[in-house]
């Protein structure tokens, strides 16, 4: 007998979900834009630091990558920043998610903007000056991240940077309790009710796999990277920024 599927449950900003069913698709790029700027601590100021350190890297003739795009709000925001002759490609797996970017640029034509349906662990990458993953590689499996990172090291020209932004664990058990407890505090303020915050918290079991600090590293030493440093950090918030 098969068990009747649980109910959808509300996570705010429009958002509906399913205990450990988070999916990007259905009508959550509708709403995509106005809940991740609420929910992820200091988005837009993430979204500026990904753009001023773009600029040591991007030339005219650069190919530039943004793993999971999303709506396309920032590889649009690099694109506009530098030369028409730059290649951006927003790369997402989720084709609902696609579609918003693409009605999106098409709102507002870039010719050097494409968005693509595509799985980045397999997407044929030209090589590349610029790699970006905003809050993307948390949502990746931990049993072919450290493949993943091998890739985007090998996409690099040598020189090129990695700039990814990540949900973060804390280094042990009491520093995670601290943490997320500061999370929740968060949440409240941003006008979310205690249920939910709960059911984003049930929905993400299983889909969201964030690593701690130490283990970021790890996993970007082992694809190659040598020189790596922290450029934010908010709470169980962090951006790594990555040159080969």
């Amino acid at each position: 007998m098969t068990s009747p599927a649980l109910p959808y449950e509300t996570v705010g900003d429009g958002v509906e979900s399913r205990n450990a069913a988070w999916s990007f698709g259905g009508t959550t790029p509708q709403h995509f834009d106005s809940h991740v700027s609420k929910s992820v601590p200091r988005y837009k100021d993430g979204h500026e630091i990904v753009l001023s350190l773009s600029d040591f890297f991007v030339k005219s003739d650069s190919t530039c990558y943004e793993l999971g795009s999303s709506t396309g709000t920032l590889t649009r925001q690099l694109a506009l920043r530098h030369c028409a002759s730059t290649k951006w490609v927003g790369i997402d797996v989720e084709d609902a998610m696609t579609c918003q970017a693409n009605t999106l640029l098409s709102a507002a034509p870039q010719p050097n903007v494409s968005f693509v349906t595509d799985d980045i662990l397999t997407f044929d990458y030209q090589k590349s000056d610029l790699i970006v993953a905003y809050y993307t590689v948390q949502f990746v499996h931990p049993r072919i991240r450290q493949a993943l990172f091998d890739r985007i090291y090998e996409a690099l020209n040598w020189g090129g940077a990695f700039i990814m932004f990540e949900k973060v664990r804390g280094p042990d058990a009491r520093f995670q309790d601290i943490l997320s407890s500061l999370y929740v505090d968060y949440k409240r303020d941003q006008g979310y009710s205690a249920d939910e915050i709960l059911a984003k918290t049930r929905s993400l079991k299983g889909v969201l796999e964030p690593f701690s600090t130490a283990g970021n590293i790890d996993l970007l030493s082992r694809a190659g990277f040598k020189d790596i440093t922290t450029v934010f950090k908010y709470i169980c918030f962090e951006g790594f920024f990555c040159i080969k």
